[in-house]
């Protein structure tokens, strides 16, 4: 495949910026989706001499946002490349989440790329060699404390993969999931960015991800994950979890150090 026509969902953010900006110069077209129409016009206008580029700007659950992005998909001749990078997380004790956080973190992370790839698969069928990506997470294969809501979320999203792919066997469309590790992002705020720093954990910056994606995209694997330490890890925590149990818990007294106070009144 010469030339990918991508939507692209969560495009503002800093793994969508970098991402969208490796993918230009391989494109014929792009469709970027997100919420913030200012981030989506500035970055549209960086990457409109590369391709075609075209935004939608709402909520990804919307119906009338499929809509649109059906009629953009039409307008650009289809696509053939579909990746779900938006994500939300938040750090804290499970117990202390604010319910309507962990609704968003389903929402968002997982509800929307299964209702946005089901609105949009009549599309990649008619594509020869499509694709659908996840952007998934080291915490789509490792539970870690004060990511409860996060890892449910990516944990089904990479189940989602998974399944999608089998079903979809002998149509023409793949279905793959890429994983990165902490990354440099807005995602994560300063209380998770001291954790990291406390832990020693290793952090990417977005374009270190956006590397290893374009790396990962022509390939014929169904997944991959960034950091050896990290891939060491996930597979360790499928075949032995019991390890990873007794290492995480000598991190816990740490990891709680960060949650977010409890209001004493």
């Amino acid at each position: 495949m010469s030339k990918y026509r991508v939507v692209l969902t969560g495009a503002t953010g800093g793994i969508g910026q970098a991402l969208a900006k490796a993918l230009a110069p391989h494109a014929q077209s792009m469709i970027l989706l997100g919420r913030q129409a200012q981030a989506l016009e500035k970055l549209a206008g960086e990457l409109s001499g590369s391709c075609q580029v075209a935004i939608v700007c709402g909520d990804l659950l919307s119906q009338q946002t499929h809509q649109q992005l059906q009629a953009k998909v039409t307008d650009l001749g289809g696509v053939n490349l579909l990746i779900h990078n938006a994500g939300v997380s938040d750090f804290d004790a499970f117990e202390n989440q604010d319910p309507a956080i962990i609704k968003q973190l389903l929402d968002v992370n997982l509800l929307t790329p299964l209702l946005l790839t089901q609105a949009l698969l009549p599309s990649l069928k008619r594509e020869s060699g499509a694709q659908i990506i996840n952007i998934g997470s080291t915490f789509a294969y490792i539970g870690f404390p004060g990511f409860a809501a996060y890892c449910a979320s990516k944990f089904g999203l990479r189940g989602f993969t998974q399944a999608l792919r089998r079903e979809l066997s002998g149509t023409g469309i793949v279905v793959r999931i890429f994983s990165p590790r902490a990354t440099q992002t807005d995602i994560n705020d300063q209380r998770v960015v001291a954790m990291n720093q406390a832990l020693k954990t290793a952090v990417d910056t977005p374009a270190a991800v956006a590397q290893a994606f374009m790396q990962f995209l022509p390939k014929t694997t169904f997944e991959a994950r960034m950091g050896f330490a990290e891939n060491f890890f996930a597979i360790l925590n499928q075949l032995l979890p019991g390890i990873p149990d007794g290492a995480i818990a000598g991190q816990v007294k740490t990891i709680r150090q960060f949650f977010r106070k409890k209001d004493a009144s």
